[in-house]
């Protein structure tokens, strides 16, 4: 056979290529309602989502696949994602989206996974996280109208809004990502100002920065009263409500306002969140799978809120006015179908079974397996204790008399916020609370220092009483007699402890009494292991905790119902000591020792005699 020359070769080839069939444009991708059908309309055929809530700032980055991947092997095509302002932006103008702040990374890690994203990206939270989500630096401004058309307030939310939003944009379906809507704001019908003018001028922010084909929506409580100053044209109304309601009645609800398009129920409750001295929630399995078979025959979508609840550590955790001042706890273990440590519970394998009779499951059962945790005591552990004065902000003054015989040091009421722990000449004193003890009786001479501990709670997430400012809000007095000359130290105490402090630090141990606020440093070995466990506090009052360096939360053993922390495996490191801080405020045990469990306790609290869980 006769062999072309190349250049003969090339000749032949090049008018084939110029032939080519061109490739066909991709499909364009598309997520909008459908108004005639009543339904989502995914690149133009009907859809219906079964999404859970798991967040991101709750669960540290090392689990994120983890729990994510538990979701979509329970079946749920979405996971619903809310964005805490205050979690990136600490400053006026600082910003954080590092590390277990990557909220771009959980979000690709959803995609990557084949799950679709509901966005909830405020400003406004609630999810009974730290002031609901909002900066507390908001409150530097005087007179400043959170959640309003108060100009200050709508220029850091628009500053705020022009950072995050346009990370978010080429995430949206319609540019081949995997967010299929967004919400504007939160339960705004429950806030009692009811201004319309700042719900419009979110949703043109919105507009202007995430483009016109998303989807926006709101959400707020089934009640007509609610909707009325949550919703606005533009913004598809949805609600939410718990296993305890009334299906049709509640969805009733949403028809009020939207008389057709799909039924949305973007908070159904698996469980509930616990407070300090209260019971630990629990709603049964099989009432919470029934409400949710009950909406999905009825063609609903459905939020599970929680699907994983996960940890409030640090202090994120948020709070609640009820009659009196209620924090959260440490642990947001919601009683959701998968448990703080991510594990399933009964409830996620009901859920499973619901959602396998409507949808295609993804398949797959060895995932969802419970996963190893260790446990181990460290008693007695050789902790040595340093008094340090230092906390969250100290207040320093001196007594200007002497005082022989005992005078009653009072505090205004609603002036604690939220504890403090008093000290006269480095002597614990007691305790004076927001709600709860006021006064305490001292004597001592002219000239002796006077330190109060100030600890915050938690700033309140819902209602009407939005700007709770912590601190001393008001003097104290000695028989009457208000004192003055006061000292404020801000302590930067998680920056210090980051640093190494105070295990690279020459600290001795102390003689004096183990009542009042003071530090304790140990440590402890893994056995060769670095899985995930729960921490007990034996005989310990309450305080906050670190693990080389990590902030795991505020234990309360004393108040209840939490008994243990949970400490992440990804934290722990093995082959070398794990560094143990803990700042107890009130009194620890003659022997201090820390207790590693295998499982979380919730058990009874001062309040309630009911054994909840064990």
């Amino acid at each position: 056979a006769a062999v072309l020359p190349p250049c003969v070769l090339c000749s032949c080839l090049l008018p084939m290529q110029l032939c080519a069939v061109p490739q066909a444009a991709p499909p364009v991708r598309s997520f909008q309602i459908d108004f005639d059908r009543d339904c989502f309309l995914k690149d133009g055929a009907p859809f219906r989502y079964v999404s859970g809530s798991v967040h991101y700032a709750r669960v540290p980055r090392a689990a994120w696949r983890d729990r994510l991947l538990r979701l979509y092997m329970a079946g749920l095509n979405a996971v619903q994602v809310y964005v805490p302002w205050n979690y990136h932006e600490p400053q006026p103008g600082v910003y954080d989206f590092s590390g277990d702040r990557d909220v771009e990374a959980f979000l690709d890690l959803a995609a990557e996974l084949g799950l679709l994203v509901i966005l909830r990206p405020g400003p406004y939270i609630c999810a009974e996280w730290e002031m609901g989500g909002l900066p507390a630096w908001l409150l530097w401004t005087a007179d400043i109208v959170l959640r309003s058309s108060d100009p200050a307030y709508l220029a850091a939310v628009d500053a705020w809004l022009h950072v995050l939003l346009p990370k978010i944009k080429p995430r949206l379906y319609q540019h081949g990502g995997n967010i299929i809507s967004v919400q504007v704001e939160n339960e705004y019908g429950s806030y009692y100002i009811c201004d319309s003018s700042y719900l419009q001028h979110l949703l043109g922010t919105f507009r202007a920065l995430l483009g016109p084909e998303v989807l926006l929506f709101t959400t707020d409580g089934a009640q007509v009263e609610d909707l009325r100053c949550g919703t606005l044209q533009g913004l598809y109304a949805t609600i939410d409500f718990g296993p305890g309601s009334n299906v049709t009645e509640a969805f009733g609800t949403q028809r009020y306002v939207e008389p057709r398009g799909p039924l949305v129920n973007s908070e159904y409750y698996t469980g509930w969140l616990d407070y300090w001295g209260g019971p630990h929630a629990s709603i049964s399995a099989a009432l919470v799978a029934q409400g949710l078979a009950n909406m999905l025959q009825l063609g609903a979508n459905v939020n599970m809120y929680m699907f994983h609840g996960g940890t409030n550590f640090a202090y994120w955790s948020g709070a609640d006015f009820k009659g009196k001042y209620e924090p959260v706890t440490t642990s947001y273990d919601y009683d959701a179908p998968l448990s703080e440590a991510g594990d399933p519970t009964e409830k996620l394998f009901a859920i499973r079974t619901v959602i396998s009779k409507v949808l295609s499951l993804t398949g797959g059962r060895a995932v969802l397996c419970s996963g190893r945790r260790i446990g181990f005591i460290t008693s007695p552990v050789s902790l040595s204790a340093a008094w340090q004065a230092q906390g969250f902000v100290l207040y320093r003054t001196q007594l200007p008399r002497d005082i022989l015989a005992p005078a009653t040091l009072r505090a205004p009421p609603h002036s604690i916020c939220d504890r403090g722990y008093v000290m006269l000449q480095k002597e614990y004193q007691g305790t004076l609370e927001r709600d709860g003890q006021t006064e305490l009786r001292v004597k001592g001479k002219a000239g002796d220092m006077l330190d109060v501990l100030l600890e915050n709670m938690g700033r309140i997430s819902f209602g009407a009483n939005f700007s709770d400012f912590k601190g001393l809000l008001g003097n104290l007095s000695l028989d009457s007699r208000p004192l003055s000359n006061w000292l404020i130290y801000p302590l930067t105490i998680d920056a210090a402890i980051h640093q190494g402090w105070p295990h690279a630090a020459q600290t001795k141990s102390s003689s004096r009494s183990r009542a009042g606020p003071a530090f304790y440093a140990g440590t402890f070995e893994t056995p060769g292991i670095a899985w995930d466990t729960f921490v007990k506090f034996p005989g310990w009052s309450k305080g906050q905790l670190w693990i080389n360096g990590f902030n795991l939360g505020r234990y309360w053993p004393q108040q209840g119902p939490q008994q243990t922390l949970f400490v992440p495996g990804s934290i722990l490191r093995v082959g070398c000591p794990n560094n143990i801080t803990v700042l107890e405020l009130e009194g620890a045990p003659p022997n201090p020792s820390l207790l590693f469990l295998d499982q979380p306790l919730f058990n009874r609290t001062i309040n309630h005699r009911l054994l909840d869980k064990e």
